[in-house]
């Protein structure tokens, strides 16, 4: 046993030994230490070993008894930091409130919740049975402890909470022991750390018998407030990182999943913010993580990890896990791969992997967000960052763009003749692509000019659209004030004043996806010339050409302005690019001449 614990164990003997005189005489079995929260970065004293059983924790039969404190009764305590503002329960010693609070330069706080004017609360959906960082004795399916614990407050930033069980084995013996949570803060860091004691006298056969002594579980769910109806540009996403690569999964309503591979923390993400369970041994924990998004209150669906510890087939042990509970973003995440750079001293962790990106594209975004940081520390506007990166990329695409556009209007003037090889060698495919592959030829054309573009300018745009749609930095980041207020949400000119808006899911009259409409179908008859020249697929470039962005303007009404911003721009730039290339062609008098046609050849 440690110094720390020894002492404390001492202490609180001495302290309690008069009190508790008349319950040893009545029950000798419940006479068990209690014990002072941890304070010290404990790792596990001793390996631990695995009890072999076929029998699930969760019908394991035991009985816990609990030695109540005297007036025992629910009480909340907090503990603030610069960054954060926990509120507890001595119930289980769970949290039930885990607010943001860390202010910018200005005072204004740096993570507000839109719609309660405060921080953003990370611990929702909190109920009766489920609250974070909850025990459960055994496995994950087990209901979570909810007797009253002591407290012990150690200093401004760690607190601990402590009980002393007493088990009833079927054999007729029985085992005490007490358990103990720690919570340890930093002043200045998202992350802290939560310590496990389990101390008795011998092994607790309740907690060695079964494949898991205790399930730890993060939030019911995340803050702020997740709307899966109405916000489809917002999800909630488990990740697991097993020392290499981190896999991500996203449930629907209603589902349980369990993830039965090796890993070396477990997360539960939304788009801007996260929760991330690392335990400081990760050998002790069991593989198997249960992820869930049952439905607990109120129709609202939770999104929670579980993660078991294995059996404990020793007398005591301290288990350190480190909890990270804030913003989803590089700048935080990272902090945690160089012990330099953060208050915990931790590295190689590589929560930044949690990270939404595009995959095998993130070097892109790497690039992107580097030139866009560097314009917004010149204009200090995230929004006019977009503009000035969007109409950069235009202007360095430009040549590849002509090049395609000046294709696309030379086949529309060989529309006629590709009919007439069509409906020639209606029945011979291979006599038309021989034909069609003649024209190419003749008239100068290289398929491939349009297709490689094309698939340039696609690249991008993906990438463009993960990062502006992911962005941390957009939340809350202001283009035009009392219009574009926050690029990572919609825009806004007022409430709706029909009743078919809210039917929509739309709470906001916004004017930014019109303009949006607007320039595609712009760009879209500038570039097709109406479909006047498409003969018979006229009709399908018609549609095209109006009903995709119909269907656009449904799809991204309540889009992030940030994103729109880059679409809109983008559009506008590259309608600016196709009148430009049409002034060109007609001051060069580009004339194709037909290609001559046999109309007597058979």
């Amino acid at each position: 046993m440690e110094k720390n614990t020894i002492w404390a164990i001492s202490l609180s003997t001495v302290v309690l030994v008069g009190f508790f005189a008349a319950q040893t005489i009545l029950f000798p079995n419940q006479n068990v230490k209690r014990n002072q929260p941890v304070q010290e970065n404990n790792q596990t004293e001793e390996a631990q070993s695995v009890a072999e059983s076929s029998v699930p924790a969760e019908t394991v039969k035991t009985v816990f008894k609990t030695q109540e404190a005297v007036e025992a009764k629910e009480e909340e305590f907090t503990v603030t930091t610069d960054k954060v503002k926990v509120t507890f329960t001595n119930r289980g010693g769970d949290v039930i409130g885990y607010e943001l609070i860390e202010k910018d330069s200005k005072g204004n706080l740096k993570n507000l919740d839109r719609d309660t004017g405060k921080g953003i609360e990370m611990v929702d959906n909190v109920n009766e049975k489920n609250r974070a960082f909850a025990l459960s004795f055994g496995g994950y399916k087990n209901g979570i402890i909810n007797d009253i614990f002591n407290v012990q407050r150690i200093d401004d930033y760690t607190i601990g909470f402590y009980k002393t069980y007493v088990t009833e084995n079927e054999d007729g013996t029985s085992d005490s022991f007490t358990l103990v949570k720690t919570y340890s803060f930093k002043q200045d860091d998202y992350l802290f750390k939560l310590d496990i004691t389990v101390d008795a006298d011998k092994p607790v056969k309740q907690l060695s018998d079964g494949t898991a002594a205790y399930t730890l579980r993060t939030a019911p769910q995340i803050g702020p407030h997740f709307d899966s109806k109405n916000n489809r540009y917002e999800n909630r996403q488990f990740v697991s990182y097993n020392g290499s690569k981190a896999k991500k999964i996203i449930l629907g309503t209603k589902q349980s999943k369990e993830y039965e591979k090796e890993w070396n923390w477990a997360a539960l993400a939304g788009k801007y913010f996260e929760m991330i369970v690392f335990p400081v041994d990760s050998s002790i924990m069991n593989s198997t993580v249960n992820y869930s998004s049952n439905i607990e209150v109120n129709d609202y669906a939770n999104a929670q990890v579980k993660v078991e510890r294995k059996a404990i087939t020793n007398k005591e042990t301290n288990d350190s896990y480190y909890i990270y509970a804030g913003p989803r973003n590089e700048k935080e995440l990272k902090k945690y791969n160089l012990a330099d750079n953060n208050s915990w001293k931790i590295s190689g962790a590589h929560f930044d992997d949690s990270l939404n990106t595009s995959g095998f594209l993130s070097w892109l975004e790497v690039i992107l967000k580097f030139f866009l940081e560097s314009i917004n520390k010149l204009v200090s506007n995230w929004g006019v960052s977009i503009i000035v990166l969007t109409i950069l990329l235009k202007i360095a695409l430009f040549p590849i763009t002509k090049k395609s556009l000046e294709g696309t209007q030379k086949m529309q003037k060989y529309q006629p003749k590709m009919q007439e090889l069509q409906a020639k060698y209606k029945g011979d495919p291979q006599k038309l692509q021989m034909e069609t592959a003649k024209m190419y030829k003749e008239i100068g054309y290289n398929p491939m000019s349009g297709c490689l573009p094309l698939l340039f300018q696609f690249v991008i745009l993906f990438a463009m659209y993960n990062l502006f749609n992911n962005y941390f930095e957009f939340r809350g980041a202001a283009f035009v004030e009392g219009w574009i207020d926050d690029l990572s949400a919609g825009d806004h000119i007022g409430k709706p004043f029909a009743s078919a808006l809210p039917i929509l899911g739309w709470n906001q009259i916004r004017i930014l996806p019109v303009i949006y409409v607007v320039s595609q179908l712009l760009f879209g008859k500038i570039t097709n010339n109406g479909g006047a020249s498409m003969g018979q697929n006229a009709g399908q470039m018609k549609m095209m050409m109006y009903g995709m962005p119909i269907l656009f303007f449904f799809l991204f009404y309540n889009a992030p302005s940030g994103l729109l911003l880059y679409w809109t721009v983008s559009n506008i730039v590259q309608l600016i690019q196709q009148l430009l290339i049409n002034r060109i062609m007609k001051n060069k008098n580009t004339e194709i001449k037909p290609v001559k046609t046999n109309k007597n050849k058979r």
